[in-house]
């Protein structure tokens, strides 16, 4: 048995975002519990905004890169900001682009849905809001499935988050918590029996 790995990442770049604190404490769960965790930073990735005339002209090398670390992984872990009540574009970009065929490519030249088919994904939130960013769990859960992607059924959108995190970058209430390792533990759960051999 080896570990199931468990890719973590957050739909922002902003340096002092809510939802990449949360991607750390979340991966932090993962590793906690015996998973492979790699906490993925969009900002590491050199991916223009998808035009597909751009794309007939060669799929940037980090589009690959960003397939095979979604293929590689069992389980993923979405922390997504809400901007005017939806996902932002910089997360829209990024599964635009990676569920996009590379064509004439051996391995992605066949189908976009092979990095997110079978993919078990858990989904959390963070705004200063009192919903957390719930609303932009709706509209991503329905992209993922469309993805083929197995959207765990427990999320957390975590409310009033600039009060939420300690300096050390914990959450400070328990519940929450709580609430995040639940969905945790639910992917990593279902990604095990999904994925047997991990």
């Amino acid at each position: 048995m080896t570990a199931m790995k468990l890719l973590v990442f957050a739909g922002s770049t902003r340096a002092a975002s809510f939802n990449r604190q949360l991607a750390r404490v979340a991966a932090s769960m993962g590793e906690f519990r015996g998973a492979d965790v790699t906490l993925l930073e969009l900002s590491s990735l050199n991916i223009p905004l998808y035009n597909a005339d751009l794309e007939a002209q060669g799929t940037p090398p980090d589009v690959i890169r960003l397939k095979e670390l979604m293929f590689a992984h069992e389980g993923w872990i979405i922390c997504s900001p809400e901007y005017n009540g939806s996902m932002t574009a910089l997360l829209k970009n990024t599964l635009d682009w990676a569920s996009s065929p590379v064509k004439g490519h051996p391995e992605w030249g066949d189908s976009g849905i092979k990095p997110f088919a079978g993919k078990v994904v858990g989904l959390l939130s963070a705004s200063p809001g009192a919903l957390g960013g719930l609303r932009s769990l709706g509209q991503l859960a329905p992209i993922l499935r469309n993805l083929q992607c197995w959207v765990a059924p427990r999320q957390f959108a975590l409310s009033h988050a600039g009060k939420a995190f300690t300096p050390f970058g914990t959450l400070v209430h328990e519940a929450s918590h709580e609430a995040v390792q639940g969905v945790v533990d639910q992917v990593m759960l279902a990604a095990g029996r999904l994925h047997p051999g991990t």
